[in-house]
């Protein structure tokens, strides 16, 4: 993984860059502000940038986000000392979050989990349509009380709206998501199904169907202990999917 580090702090960029040879990547590049990062990013082409928040001229959220508008795009990682800014990280799509000063376990795991984010495609892929799709998530990047988590989206069993939020349920419990759930089915489609106007569904969890005489069913997920309301507006819908899937 090639890693670009930006902090206008030089005993800080010192330290990350030291804990960072002890890590299997390669650092190819240093700035000490957003713009100098802009610029070197646009010439190395980074797979993941670690930088900080505060920072002189271009702020590391603005840099961020103009960062996501490349062509490929790097993993992005906040090393900051400060904790009030998870949710502006969060809307330009970080991976990580870290508080200084950063330890070298917790960087490695950072590092584990933005390498399974990198979307940095090899020259067969470029030429591979599939690959030229729309991009989709494949973990969603939430913050818990345990701090910034990934959950994969293959282990989402359904999404389902509560009050301004969606709570996503996973193999391991669910999250709160601050997307609505009209973006997660368009972006989605074919992974998901809307079985209700407040519930989707993964369709690889999907196990059978069970009807009703008054035109609605119910949907039994695999690894689920009880079933999820089908209405009668999206029954078709739910099937048409099913026999597609299959």
């Amino acid at each position: 993984m090639r890693v670009l580090v930006c902090d206008d702090e030089e005993l800080s960029r010192l330290r990350l860059l030291r804990l960072l040879q002890q890590c299997n990547v390669e650092v190819v590049g240093e700035a000490a502000t957003g713009r100098e990062l802009l610029k070197l990013a646009e010439r190395v082409r980074p797979d993941l940038v670690l930088m900080d928040i505060r920072m002189p001229d271009i702020d590391g959220l603005e840099a961020a986000s103009r960062l996501n508008e490349l062509e490929t795009p790097p993993v992005v990682v906040f090393c900051t000392a400060y904790e009030d800014h998870a949710l502006q990280a969060f809307r330009v799509h970080a991976v990580d979050y870290l508080l200084k000063p950063v330890g070298l376990d917790e960087l490695r795991d950072s590092l584990g989990r933005a390498c399974a984010l990198s979307k940095v495609l090899s020259a067969e892929a470029l030429d591979d349509p599939a690959v030229n799709q729309a991009s989709r998530r494949d973990h969603l990047s939430v913050r818990t009380t345990h701090g910034l988590e990934l959950v994969p989206v293959d282990e989402v069993r359904y999404f389902q709206a509560d009050h301004k939020y969606v709570v996503a349920y996973h193999g391991s419990g669910q999250v709160l998501l601050s997307e609505s759930l009209k973006a997660l089915e368009d972006e989605f489609s074919g992974q998901f199904v809307r079985i209700h106007r407040s519930t989707l569904v993964s369709l690889r969890f999907v196990e059978k169907l069970r009807y009703f005489r008054n035109g609605g069913a119910e949907a039994y997920l695999r690894t689920l202990d009880y079933s999820l309301p089908v209405s009668r507006r999206y029954l078709a819908r739910v099937r048409r999917a099913l026999m597609q899937r299959s």
